[in-house]
């Protein structure tokens, strides 16, 4: 049975494990051929492009850090030239570097917010241009719902992800008359290895605040993002997609 994405090509930035990883799988599982990018766990990157490649199309693996201009660029064109085009965008890519403001450097700063925010504007900058010559276009940018709400410790990383927020609004509002959609998923605490390196009393807390008393998994938020990306989500625009078991509302 034809998938909804038959012929289009993905790139999803991060896309080794977590959240990127199932992804590149739910894109994958609707036909797209996705191109998986990577910035040093080659060996978890072809696990992915094997779990992709048995669904039935093609996929690659390219590595670049998508937080330096030049390498992101290069990422969109490594995509083209192998499949001839790029019709959906994944901005996943992130880092964290958690301290509270007063013990935080200058370099962790800049780090998290090159490669978590940066990051989008130079690989989106670098795909539009074919995607305003097709007239298509699916951009999805994975904020959090810490850019929502902020959080202790994590203002490098809040600021970041909020500004992901602004610049999806105004890039869907830009790219619009291109068919060109721009949507922000902004997923609370979700079973990955960011969420498996707290302690148990981390957590419990975490899901104390969680009304649904859980952590969301990397499936649903893939789910989502796909979602974005079917025609049946052609109509949304500039949204940020909540799914955080309702700890923010």
């Amino acid at each position: 049975m034809p998938g909804t994405l038959d012929g289009q090509v993905a790139v999803v930035t991060g896309g080794s494990r977590g959240i990127g990883r199932a992804c590149a799988i739910a894109l994958a599982r609707e036909g797209a051929n996705v191109v998986i990018n990577y910035t040093s766990n080659e060996d978890a990157a072809k696990e992915t492009q094997k779990a992709v490649e048995a669904l039935g199309v093609k996929a690659i693996i390219a590595k670049a850090d998508v937080g330096k201009a030049d390498e992101a660029k290069g990422l969109i064109e490594a995509a083209e030239k192998a499949f001839g085009k790029v019709d959906i965008l994944i901005n996943n890519a992130g880092i964290n570097k958690d301290k509270t403001i007063q013990r935080m450097s200058a370099d962790d700063w800049d780090a998290v917010v090159q490669t978590d925010l940066s990051s989008i504007f130079y690989t989106t900058s670098a795909a539009v241009g074919g995607m305003r010559e097709r007239n298509y276009g699916r951009i999805v940018n994975m904020s959090s719902i810490i850019g929502q709400m902020g959080n202790i410790g994590q203002a490098n990383y809040a600021a970041a992800k909020a500004g992901m927020i602004a610049f999806t609004k105004s890039a869907a509002r830009e790219l619009a008359r291109f068919n060109i959609t721009v949507n922000a998923v902004c997923p609370g605490f979700v079973e990955t290895d960011m969420v498996a390196a707290l302690s148990d009393d981390i957590k419990k807390t975490l899901i104390g605040n969680i009304p649904l008393g859980r952590f969301g998994t990397a499936e649903e938020v893939a789910d989502t993002v796909l979602f974005l990306c079917k025609p049946s989500g052609a109509w949304y625009t500039g949204a940020q997609m909540s799914l955080n078991g309702g700890q923010y509302m």
